[in-house]
């Protein structure tokens, strides 16, 4: 027998919940530049672990091919994109992805499921739409047809692994065509999850143990000696190893930037842009716990959750303060032994984890974050004490927010000078700029997060 839900007074099939939460968190990416990885946050109150992985596949899958499927649709249909009413496109567009993408996802469903959907969230007219033009796909698939990559490359890898053109000709200006496809094919692979042991209450050895005795798998991670990463991460934050405070989930690249930086006990450090906490506590760590760490951020809601998980982490050396990092606090000026400017950067380094930074960003963004980007830099120089240290990083591989800001740092700021991180750099991921300060990581070729980091010290 037939479900039927009541909506609006008209009687519809009941639809398939997780490709309904789905649709709601992929149109509220597009349609309010929400984050997706935001949105997913909070399902384990809601579905089961497999309905989670299906609904975190289908949004971070259907946000990240969004262009090559549009270049599908606007092949097949008789209506063209911006013809589309918004929920009708997100449906199609997940539609396609379920038949290109998941092959454990029989057709059928793939396109019943859609027309389900579409009943419910649109109209009749709506749903036969888009089962017309699913079965079509499904008849037509390989007549679609890609740009043809020796008149136009741009266009070609732009529509091949769905990015925005203007993005695909900076990174191929800055890099090259090669590097350029290879970095975007990468971009769009699914990531490993790494954590970060938590040395103030185990050890490697220990928690592998402890995970192992739960049927949780993991491995060594790449290069730092504190990092590990799941083989099949599921519902990580309701293990009792996460809730003791065991570790935390944390990127390599991100520690790496807390490595440089070398925090030690007793001293006196500042994250001028803390939130979410992950290298604040990582510096305490290292810290032994013993120490100051000022983590401050802009938004005053985000210190709470830095609050709570230093707490989760047995640590009890970091404070939290309110503050917008591009101007001065006088109060700290000249204290810090080291600072640590995690700036706001484009995110391209991490569009593999954050899909819709790509859609959401434009050229004129960049230009102003570079603008914050300095302002910031500057800021917190004057936060360092004479012979300290300052580091900078992005999670970018834009050479304009990252060699190019602290070039231009260094000639309006003749006190500072770049320090060698030889030394503490993982001798696997150790690279020439390394001697002159600084280092770029690039997923394509590191298979970590993008990142850039960049150290100096203040003489006296």
């Amino acid at each position: 027998m037939t479900d039927y839900s009541n909506m609006g007074g008209k009687k519809v099939e009941k639809v398939d919940n997780a490709r309904e939460q789905a649709l709601i968190i992929i149109t509220d990416v597009f349609r309010k530049n929400a984050y997706s990885n935001l949105l997913l946050k909070n399902l384990g109150r809601k579905f089961s672990p497999l309905d989670q992985a299906f609904i975190t596949e289908l949004v971070y899958g259907t946000i990240k091919w969004k262009l090559r499927i549009d270049n599908a649709i606007n092949h097949i249909s008789n209506k063209k994109i911006d013809d589309i009413s918004l929920y009708a496109l997100n449906i199609l567009r997940m539609g396609i992805y379920q038949i290109d993408f998941m092959n454990k996802v029989p057709e059928f469903a793939s396109v019943n499921e859609s027309v389900k959907l579409a009943k419910k969230y649109e109209n009749e007219g709506a749903a036969k739409f888009v089962n017309a033009v699913l079965r079509n796909y499904l008849r037509k698939h390989d007549s679609v047809v890609l740009p043809d990559k020796r008149r136009d490359c741009v266009k070609y890898l732009s529509v091949a692994y769905s990015f925005p053109e203007w993005i695909v000709k900076k990174l191929t200006e800055e890099y090259g065509m090669e590097f350029t496809e290879e970095f975007l094919k990468c971009s769009n692979d699914v990531p490993s999850l790494t954590a970060r042991v938590n040395t103030l209450k185990t050890n490697k050895e220990n928690i592998f143990k402890s995970l192992a005795d739960d049927d949780i798998d993991v491995l060594d991670a790449k290069y730092m000696k504190d990092a590990f990463t799941f083989k099949n991460p599921s519902n990580i934050g309701g293990l009792r190893q996460y809730k003791d405070g065991l570790f935390t989930i944390q990127d390599e690249s991100s520690m790496l930037a807390v490595k440089i930086l070398s925090p030690r006990s007793g001293e006196f450090i500042m994250d001028v842009c803390s939130a979410p906490g992950t290298k604040s506590t990582y510096m305490a760590e290292l810290m032994d716990n013993k120490g100051t760490v000022i983590s401050g951020d802009i938004a005053y809601n985000k210190l709470g959750l830095i609050d709570k998980d230093a707490k989760r982490l047995g640590i009890n050396i970091i404070k939290t303060i309110c503050n917008d990092a591009s101007g001065v606090n006088g109060y700290y000026a000249g204290k810090a032994d080291r600072v640590l400017v995690d700036a706001p950067c484009s995110g391209f380094g991490i569009m593999n984890k954050k899909p819709e930074i790509r859609w959401n960003r434009t050229m004129k963004d960049i230009e102003s974050i570079e603008r914050t980007q300095s302002l910031i830099l500057s800021a917190s120089s004057k936060y360092v004490k004479p012979k300290g240290i300052l580091v900078y990083s992005t999670c970018t591989v834009l050479k304009s927010e990252n060699i190019d800001i602290i070039d231009n740092f260094l000639k309006s700021n003749s006190n500072f000078c770049m320090e060698d991180i030889s030394y503490d750099v993982p001798q696997k991921l150790l690279k020439p700029s390394c001697r002159s300060g600084y280092i770029n990581i690039y997923p394509n070729t590191d298979g970590i997060d993008g990142f850039f980091i960049a150290k100096l010290r203040r003489m006296e």
